[in-house]
């Protein structure tokens, strides 16, 4: 009798979900990043540490290069998904890639132009005649920049531009520029650990651009829309985690971000400033009027030499799903 009551259980475990060891395999990726380790990065950890991504399917291998290469790797289809701010995707689709932004991750855009408290910024005209300091004349920041200018009524050639790299604060405390072009969401918090009074211009007070978004290929959507639509699922469950538990967040970034708990009271800040841009009541989506003011952004700046349909930047269709 037990015989018979060992192989029937045996029988009944082979068919029961998740224990008969034929689960699908999950598929290993890297996933670019675009920056270095960072509280600005928790979903992606947050997901990583409670399974999500797992779930979904994936493996993950965090890859913290430019974000141009990524999308050169998702557009020839070697990897599935980057991430990188919309003007990477417009330039990428000026140029015939076949990338696609697929989810909205940051919902306002978080450049500004940040000036000592005895540099004036009341307004984008208040820009005229400064030196500023910019990371370099492409991507997000200078994206931001041009749109400030154009919103003061101003070009390049009404300020002193210098290409700094990533050393604003220290050249702006040094006074070898005016104002610098950084993340709205870091650099004042900085300054404000600090007790350094400051001026700031935030770009989406004065223009609706696109941030960063998670980005595939035409063929990922066409041919594999399921495992797009689980990698979507699993990012957007991750971020309505850490807009609801950012203390829990902050502690899972403490295994990804080296020497964070050095700088704990700055970085907390910086996540806390973080979440206001990530916060909207729709997650994940895209309005069309972001792309269009981007694109118009980008080919006033010659960055772009023509524009491409706006419908082929994005899609909503997994988010809605």
């Amino acid at each position: 009798m037990r015989k018979w009551i060992l192989v029937i259980s045996v029988l009944l475990l082979a068919f029961l979900p998740g224990c008969n060891g034929n689960q699908p395999e999950r598929e290993a990726i890297t996933l670019p990043m675009g920056y270095v380790a960072n509280v600005q990065f928790s979903p992606i950890y947050m997901g990583l540490e409670r399974g999500y991504f797992q779930d979904a399917g994936y493996d993950i291998t965090l890859d913290y290069r430019w974000e141009t290469d990524g999308l050169r790797l998702v557009a020839a289809g070697t990897i599935p998904f980057t991430i990188a701010s919309g003007d990477q995707v417009i330039q990428a689709r000026s140029q015939g890639l076949p990338v696609v932004a697929i989810a909205s991750w940051y919902r306002k855009f978080p450049v500004a132009i940040l000036s000592l408290a005895d540099t004036p910024l009341n307004t984008p005209a208040d820009l005229r005649g400064l030196r500023i300091g910019t990371p370099e004349t492409f991507g997000a920041s200078y994206i931001g920049l041009r749109a400030l200018l154009t919103a003061g009524n101003l070009t390049e050639q009404d300020i002193d531009l210098q290409v700094i790299g990533y050393s604003q604060i220290p050249a702006l405390l040094a006074k070898t520029v005016d104002a610098v072009v950084v993340y709205a969401n870091n650099a004042p918090s900085i300054l404000e650990e600090e007790g350094i009074a400051y001026n700031i211009l935030y770009v989406s007070d004065y223009s609706e651009l696109v941030s960063n978004t998670l980005i595939t290929n035409e063929t990922m959507i066409n041919e594999h829309p399921e495992r797009v639509a689980a990698f979507v699922k699993a990012f957007l469950h991750s971020l309505e985690d850490v807009l609801n538990e950012p203390e829990t967040a902050f502690e899972i970034c403490k295994k990804y971000v080296t020497g964070l708990e050095e700088n704990a009271a700055a970085q907390r800040t910086v996540l806390e400033v973080t979440l206001t841009y990530w916060r909207f009541a729709d997650l994940g989506h895209f309005t069309p009027e972001s792309w269009a003011q981007a694109q118009q952004v980008m080919l006033d700046a010659g960055l772009i030499t023509q524009a491409v349909p706006v419908e082929s930047l994005f899609t909503n269709q997994f988010v809605d799903e």
